[in-house]
């Protein structure tokens, strides 16, 4: 056992930094070629930041282990709001100045629903998962569409954060050899995860789904708490919650997609009534928090608060159910 606890300690600090260099690597070499710093954040560095997500679904469904990647990608969505948008909150107060974020947001709520409806079935069928893909290049094109549409005489708020965190100096080759390690260290890192996971869930003698929702999903929202934290304490808090909103349309589109796609099987009934309808829940309050109409739309501490209190109340909902 202690030997499945250090692979997965050790996955999660391999995660982190591989998902760093893939990151930083893709959107230097992007950069280099002329694309707009806007443009790469809300692509590139989108899908680099749902990278540990996707890994580790594609492992484990590759492996059947279909309810580990499914618990992963909701839980993880559950994890950015209530975890990682908590805690941020809680450093700093969130202010939401681009108009880029405020229209992504219903975007997302719909994409959330539509992921649910698709599974209330029962099934996530190959058929779903080619739904979802579509969702995907749908979502990807609306954003190229809106980054397009961003004028140099009034940019975006998120794409001067963009500009600053995206490397400008970085030569190609340097660019190549980041991405080509954040890559081999994203697949050998996830592969190491799901297998030390599994382990701990056959010790333990609890579901694959389990173990997605809780250690796994955590684990892989790391990157995004680091990211956040550091926005906020940067003075870049659309990128805060950029990160998330974006993390969580693709970690659905992207992420959730891939069970159905390479191992297509029935839903546990637990993710259809409990971990589903509260990650709409969480969806849902972000919605409502994110707007404001008397000023700066704002996610204050009190909020941050309430997100927190919500997600460690869910931790302990699923470690009770688990007695049961």
């Amino acid at each position: 056992m202690l030997i499945n606890i250090a692979a997965i300690l050790a996955g999660f600090v391999f995660l982190i930094f591989s998902a760093d260099f893939f990151v930083k690597g893709t959107s230097a070499i992007a950069r280099n070629f002329g694309i707009s710093p806007l443009i790469i954040g809300l692509t590139i560095v989108g899908l680099g930041t749902s990278a540990p997500e996707m890994l580790v679904a594609a492992m484990a469904s590759a492996q059947g282990n279909a309810g580990l990647a499914m618990g992963n990608a909701i839980g993880s969505n559950i994890a950015n709001i209530g975890l990682v948008l908590g805690t941020t909150a809680l450093i700093a107060p969130i202010l939401i100045k681009s108009s880029i974020l405020r229209r992504e947001l219903p975007i997302l709520l719909a994409i959330s629903i539509a992921s649910y409806l698709l599974v209330i079935d029962g099934d996530l069928s190959r058929i779903d998962g080619l739904i979802l893909l579509s969702g995907l290049i749908a979502f990807m094109y609306w954003l190229l569409r809106s980054a397009r549409q961003s004028s140099p005489q009034h940019s975006d708020a998120l794409e001067l954060e963009f500009s600053d965190e995206i490397p400008a100096d970085l030569p190609n080759l340097n660019a190549f050899l980041f991405f080509l390690a954040g890559l081999v260290g994203l697949i050998a890192s996830s592969k190491l995860l799901v297998w030390a996971a599994v382990n701990i869930a056959v010790a333990f003698g609890i579901s694959d789904l389990v173990i997605g929702l809780t250690i796994i999903a955590i684990g892989t929202s790391l990157p995004e708490l680091a990211a956040s934290v550091a926005s906020v304490l940067k003075k870049e808090p659309d990128l805060a919650i950029g990160n998330i909103i974006g993390s969580n349309a693709f970690n659905l589109l992207a992420v959730f997609c891939l069970p159905g796609l390479i191992h297509p099987s029935a839903v546990e009934s637990a993710l259809i009534t409990r971990d589903f309808p509260l990650m709409l829940g969480f969806t849902l309050l972000l919605f409502f928090f994110s707007y404001s109409f008397n000023g700066q739309p704002k996610i204050n501490r009190l909020k941050g608060g309430v997100f927190m209190l919500l997600f460690f109340a869910y931790l302990g909902k699923v470690y009770l159910d688990t007695l049961g």
